[in-house]
């Protein structure tokens, strides 16, 4: 028996957010997490080498495998990691701890034999050899008294050291702490296995000693000194990443390994906002808030869930309807009468409207009405304005010209994909330009004229009526792309605001409020051109959709939502041109009220973007320039947030004072998002 019981915990899960089964992942013939207990079971220091996972059914393969390698397991909790290490100690009487991730497949017995010697000679509570850190990434070791490791189960209150273990330990200041250095710095060196890249890395290098498997971690950077093309597949990674980042952008990098562009929509992207901090995910969302995967709560003072929850997050009398569907059956080989219903609640409510097709997404609806407007009218052309989707026939505007869209959605968008032959059939006009569409009119065969009623500002005097009667003139469709704009302002569509009705109109975001379902409503003598071609697509038939709708519908207006979130737009736009007002800043703000943004007049707006993200972000809000209101938000929810923008406001207006705007940033600057209409 040793005089210290000096016991080696090794902490591993196969459920890593950046890499999933790593553990278990094969170098040599061995799984990884068996080099790591091999190699650290060489320690003379250590009377036992113990794996600590969870007790999640996930884990038990990885627990399977570390028992037939002849190592004991300890199961706990998955996320409070700092318990899992408490209780392991606690069951196994442990006096002395030795942490050890069960990514570092390198691990180097003689270094860890040597943290244990400096930690009992010193009698310190903690010692590492990564404070700071001068070997190599990947032979990180810690080691700490039990009394210290209660006293840190007792006291530790944040998620971040419920997980991270020590960094209680280094950073209260409340403990006796000794480090072990190296004589030179390697700690640039990346030997650990965080990500794909980095088991390329190792394993070349264990194929490299094959057969020894103990080799010493001085004979690895002698390698990298003789050999250092084994070594550059990891390069310029970030140490200890793991740790830095939250589990949003663990899973945000995972995602762009498998999903072009990392996730399905572009406006959700972290780049659109806080390039390498944006949480990137969720795991609940109620009211105006949102939990992150680490269990951060948000106040979403930006554009709730992409405008699609006018009612909030989780509204109880929607939800209810959607469980009911559920209970009820979502699919069947019939059709569900809640689609009628919803059809007939629409048309009440759009007098223009006699009938309507359903779908699920927005661009799917648009590209619904762009074959139905081109049936109806005979023509391909089609003249539009604004934003309206991915489909190739609005994309199709840059193959003429490869800034058609450039005012309308992204500059710069290659048109790649989209077949030649649709050159010159969706031409664009600028909104409040009557004149561009008349030049567009005199020199095309227009059938389709497709617009926003509005985005950013509203219509000139006589525009939407000008565009109506020239519709009518050259017997062109006219159609109002309202999955933005409707219910915002008004029971309904926005163009019902203006007195000018379409012959189509598309609704979806707010109708559902969050559930996916979308519209086209239209004139009767329009829309049975339906009959002629073929529009038909399975899941447009489910339940859930027009249950959700038809649910949303009636409790906006039971409770004038449109009134409501008009009234605090109104109110938070006023708020923000005071503050502005107050701190010197040159503000453009635009947008119905219910949708709001603003702008600092500079050329810098984009880092002004980005700090007003990073800034907000940090006082537990999701923020950017732009907000979609909700029945949820108030005054006094809004009030922290004006605040913190009151104090990134001063910082901006001391930039733009002179002061050097990256200095204040720690992070890229975020992407331009899509194009405005003023």
């Amino acid at each position: 028996m040793k005089e210290h019981r000096v016991l080696a915990f090794v902490q591993a899960r196969t459920g890593s957010s950046r890499f999933p089964g790593k553990v278990l992942e094969d170098i040599e013939g061995w799984p990884l997490i068996g080099w790591v207990l091999n190699r650290l079971a060489m320690a003379s220091s250590l009377e036992s080498v113990t794996l600590v996972t969870s007790k999640e059914s996930t884990d038990d393969e990885l627990c399977g495998v570390v028992e037939s390698l002849g190592f004991p397991v300890f199961r706990g909790s998955e996320l409070d990691v700092l318990d899992r290490y408490y209780r392991a100690a606690l069951e196994t009487s442990a006096e002395t701890v030795v942490r050890i991730t069960g990514d570092c497949p390198l691990i180097d017995p003689k270094i860890v034999d040597s943290v244990v010697g400096l930690h009992l000679k010193s009698g310190a509570d903690y010692s590492c050899n990564i404070a700071p850190p001068t070997f190599p990434d990947g032979l990180d070791t810690e080691v700490f008294s039990f009394s210290a490791l209660k006293v840190a189960w007792k006291n530790a209150t944040r998620l971040y050291d419920r997980e991270h273990v020590t960094s209680f330990m280094r950073e209260s200041g409340r403990f006796h702490t000794e480090n072990y250095s190296c004589d030179f710095d390697y700690s640039g060196s990346r030997w650990t296995v965080d990500e794909k890249p980095d088991l390329d890395v190792v394993r070349s290098v264990c194929a490299h000693f094959r057969p020894q498997r103990h080799f010493a971690w001085t004979e690895v950077r002698e390698l990298e000194v003789s050999e250092p093309w084994l070594f550059v597949r990891n390069r310029g990674a970030e140490r200890n990443a793991g740790s830095a980042v939250g589990s949003g952008q663990k899973t945000w990098r995972r995602a762009k390994q498998v999903i072009p562009g990392g996730g399905m929509l572009l406006s959700k992207r972290p780049e659109m906002f806080l390039p390498g901090k944006w949480p990137a995910y969720y795991s609940k969302a109620r009211g105006c808030h949102v939990w992150d995967l680490d269990g951060n709560r948000f106040l979403d003072v930006s554009l709730m869930g992409i405008g699609t929850n006018l009612l909030g997050y989780g509204n109880p009398e929607v939800d209810a309807a959607v469980k009911k569907a559920v209970e009820a059956g979502n699919m069947s080989t019939l059709n569900c009468p809640e689609e009628v219903l919803l059809a007939e609640k629409l048309c009440d409510m759009h007098p223009f409207a006699e009938m309507v097709r359903l779908a699920r997404t927005g661009g799917e609806a648009n590209a619904i009405a762009i074959r139905i407007a081109r049936a109806a009218s005979g023509r391909d052309t089609v003249a539009f304005c604004g934003y309206h989707g991915w489909h190739d026939w609005y994309i199709s505007a840059n193959l003429s010209d490869d800034a058609g869209l450039d005012g309308h959605l992204l500059p710069g968008l290659d048109p790649r994909g989209v077949p030649r032959a649709l050159k010159d059939t969706a031409l664009p006009f600028q909104y409040n330009r009557l004149d561009q569409l008349e030049a567009i009119v005199q020199n095309n065969n227009v059938g389709v004229i497709k617009m926003e009623v509005s985005r950013d500002s509203g219509p000139a005097p006589g525009f939407l009526e000008g565009v109506r009667r020239l519709a009518d003139r050259i017997g062109a469709v006219l159609v109002f792309d309202e999955c933005t704009s409707g219910f915002r302002a008004e029971f309904g569509g926005l163009h019902k605001l203006y007195g000018v009705e379409p012959d189509l109109a598309i609704f979806g975001k707010t109708l559902g409020n969050g559930y996916a379902i979308t519209s086209v409503v239209g004139r009767r003598e329009v829309m049975e051109v339906a009959q002629s071609t073929f529009i038909s697509s399975t899941f447009w038939t489910e339940r859930i959709g027009p249950s959700a709708a038809l649910a949303t519908l009636r409790v906006m207006e039971r409770d004038r939502s449109w009134q409501y979130v008009t009234d605090l737009g109104i109110w938070l736009q006023d708020q923000w041109r005071q503050l502005a007002a107050s701190h010197g800043i040159p503000l453009v703000v635009t947008g119905i009220p219910a949708l709001s943004s603003f702008r600092v007049d500079s050329v810098n707006w984009l880092q002004y973007k980005t700090l007003i993200s990073q800034e907000l972000l940090k006082s537990g809000m999701l923020a950017t320039n732009a907000i979609y209101v909700c029945t949820q938000h108030t005054r006094d929810l809004l009030q922290p947030y004006l605040e913190a923008l009151g104090r990134v406001f001063a910082m901006i207006k001391l930039c733009e004072d002179g002061r050097e705007i990256g200095e204040l940033l720690e992070t890229d600057v975020c992407h331009s998002g899509f194009r405005r209409l003023t």
